[in-house]
């Protein structure tokens, strides 16, 4: 891992408190205003994301940065000199003004999400965020995962990569009918006990990459779940059907018949085995303002399904389940179809790579994968052989291991749909609690077809005490605090758009798995510039006082103001970095079912074109974008390609 130089990490130090800075202000009750990041211990974290998520030649470029910044000698000013200082630097490019507001935002994250020894963190007081609630219980993990001996071969009917929505009801469903089964995860098994309810521990543990994952142009934040279960052992829950809209385009332009008239079926499915239900839905003061909202405006909206155990929920908790969720009550495959496989004998391989497909004479023959021993991080080579391969490792992965097993056609990894998301703060009079009850309870779906099925949802937001801070951290440390202060008294909403436009999923020299997605489609970007529009007008209906989009390139808006020129201000931004932050925590479409082998990767069942008993299982599948929480759709359709491979099994 590359090292900072004693006084680079000097002059990391001042950028920090210049960020998170110490101010004199008399009534401080908690300690907020007298706090600076680096009694945290920020600029140490933000030193260890630099050296191991940056490239070389980007860690390279933020050495420079700091060198310069020594030489003016920034580590032995006082804060209004170091602000200068900062604000030259940003001036010298474009380049230099991202560098120095990732340096910001990160300070900014690490020094809201740090805890002490007690669990808290000392900002968290004067935002009323309660942190870690509950001692996890001391119980076994939820699977006791099969560790491989190296060069083993293990011998099954159907091995799964990937255990998530799709994966893991695949597992479930083919182990009910007596098949043999063999998961390969990369991510880690988890049990109550390994909870902590704290944002950094569950970014590392249970996120892909860590949870800090960027599309190649640094476009695009992406969300996603590397851990048994998948994303739907760390997502928010929400059930959200497919329009009919979506289920014709699939049948009539994309082949797949049956799924106009009999999904539901499959719907009801995985619908009954999650236990969904609106019983849980407790809407905490982020969602009764968006609820409030959309009623001053004669906008519809709808209380949100959500897969929690009612006997188990406990509103107090239920916000931290991104977090991992210690009262059992989420029903994600974990304790699911993964539960039901594992039950009928399933094997379950976590920390396990899928390298690529074997495959002999036009079908699969198996898998060539690689354990990595987490304890040691020594590695282990395991090939499992198996009639059928089951290709369900998300659609950031999926086209991966299809491009390094030389199969899958020309469209794979083309046809890469994000969902692009944005969020924007409303600051109100009153405490919102909004850590409370589940991250996601209503959905105002106005404008979930804007004329051409195409369009988007309104929701909230799971709470992130560093994210936030992150996405606020405004180009002056003094008023990111003060602006943090009212942090109590914030609600995050967020839209969510059916993207027109698509992305494409690459390897790189290492054979690993690069993103690409350019944001250059006009329908998308008027999608956006709608989105921000909706949500803008939906918390001034509800009686917002200020707002702040989540970036800290955007000025705010003050109750009285001119809304049309704020509005005008943002339009005017570029989309991605260093303009509109956009966020993706849906992604689809990089290894689509169709019927044309030039432009999808498997038939209407899901089988590949050309190499047969491979079989897509996760939201790659999707012929085109699902417009809604794709968790539900995923699952449904992952149930629909279980009952082709059972019937395709002699």
């Amino acid at each position: 891992m590359p090292e900072l130089t004693p006084v680079q990490s000097e002059v990391l130090r001042a950028l920090v408190d210049t960020a998170v800075p110490a101010l004199d202000v008399p009534d401080d009750p908690h300690g907020f205003w007298s706090t600076p990041g680096s009694a945290v211990g920020a600029h140490d974290f933000v030193e260890l994301f630099l050296g191991t998520v940056l490239t070389e030649a980007n860690f390279l470029g933020i050495q420079q940065l700091l060198d310069g910044m020594a030489l003016l000698g920034m580590q032995h000013q006082k804060r209004a000199a170091r602000e200068a200082i900062l604000a030259s630097a940003s001036a010298l490019a474009p380049e230099a003004l991202v560098a120095v507001q990732t340096l910001r935002g990160a300070a900014c994250l690490f020094a809201n999400a740090i805890p002490d020894a007690s669990g808290r963190n000392p900002f968290w007081a004067q935002y009323g965020y309660p942190g870690p609630q509950l001692t996890p219980p001391t119980d076994e993990p939820h699977i006791t995962p099969y560790v491989p001996t190296d060069g083993e071969v293990l011998e099954t009917d159907v091995v799964i990569i990937g255990s998530g929505a799709g994966g893991g009801t695949i597992a479930g469903v083919v182990s009910a009918a007596g098949k043999g089964v063999v998961v390969l995860e990369v991510g880690g098994a988890s049990s109550e006990r390994d909870y902590d309810q704290l944002e950094l521990t569950a970014g590392m543990a249970m996120m892909y990459k860590n949870g800090v994952a960027l599309t190649a142009d640094s476009n695009v934040g992406l969300l996603a779940g590397q851990t048994l279960g998948g994303g739907t052992t760390i997502n928010w829950q929400n059930c959200v059907r497919p329009a009919p809209a979506v289920l014709n385009e699939w049948a009539g332009e994309h082949g797949l018949t049956d799924v106009a008239t009999d999904f539901e079926r499959h719907i009801d499915a995985v619908w009954t085995r999650m236990g969904a239900n609106e019983e849980c839905s407790h809407l905490n003061g982020a969602h009764q303002r968006m609820v409030e909202g959309a009623k001053a405006l004669g906008w519809s909206w709808e209380t949100a399904a959500l897969n929690v155990d009612p006997a188990k929920h406990n509103p107090d908790l239920a916000g931290f389940t991104q977090f991992g969720d210690v009262t059992g009550a989420k029903n994600g495959t974990l304790t699911t179809y993964l539960r039901d496989a594992y039950n009928a004998g399933a094997r379950m391989l976590c920390h396990t790579k899928a390298l690529r497909v074997l495959h002999e004479g036009g079908r699969a023959t198996g898998v060539e994968a690689v354990y990595t021993d987490p304890a040691t991080q020594t590695t282990r080579t395991v090939t499992v052989h198996a009639k059928h391969v089951v290709v369900a490792g998300g659609a950031l992965e999926t086209p991966a291991v299809l491009l390094r097993s030389g199969i899958g056609g020309p469209a794979a990894g083309k046809h890469l749909r994000l969902h692009p998301s944005s969020g924007m703060f409303g600051v109100y009079e009153e405490d919102q609690r909004a850590w409370w009850g589940p991250p996601q309870a209503a959905v105002m779906d106005q404008f979930r077809d804007l004329g051409d099925g195409y369009g988007l949802l309104v929701e909230g937001s799971h709470y992130y005490p560093g994210v936030f801070a992150f996405q606020l951290a405004l180009t002056n440390g003094k008023a990111h605090k003060e602006l943090m202060s009212k942090f109590a008294r914030m609600c995050d909403l967020l839209f969510i758009t059916r993207d027109h436009g698509g992305g494409e999923v690459t390897l790189d020299e290492q054979g690993e798995a690069l993103h690409h997605y350019s944001l250059d489609d006009p329908r998308d970007q008027e999608q956006v510039r709608t989105g921000l529009r909706v949500l803008a007008e939906l918390h001034l209906a509800a009686g917002a006082q200020e707002l702040w989009l989540n970036t800290p390139f955007a000025p705010g808006f003050m109750r009285g103001g001119d809304l049309e020129a704020w509005l005008a201000t943002l339009y005017a931004m570029p989309f991605g970095a260093g303009g509109i932050a956009l966020g993706s925590a849906h992604q689809m479409g990089s290894a689509r079912m169709g019927t044309d082998p030039a432009t999808s990767v498997a038939d209407p069942t899901g089988e590949l074109h050309d190499v047969k008993s491979v079989w897509i299982g996760d939201t790659s599948a999707f012929p085109t974008p699902s417009g809604a929480n794709p968790m539900l759709t995923c699952m449904a359709l992952a149930h629909r390609t279980a009952e082709h491979i059972l019937r395709s099994t002699p």
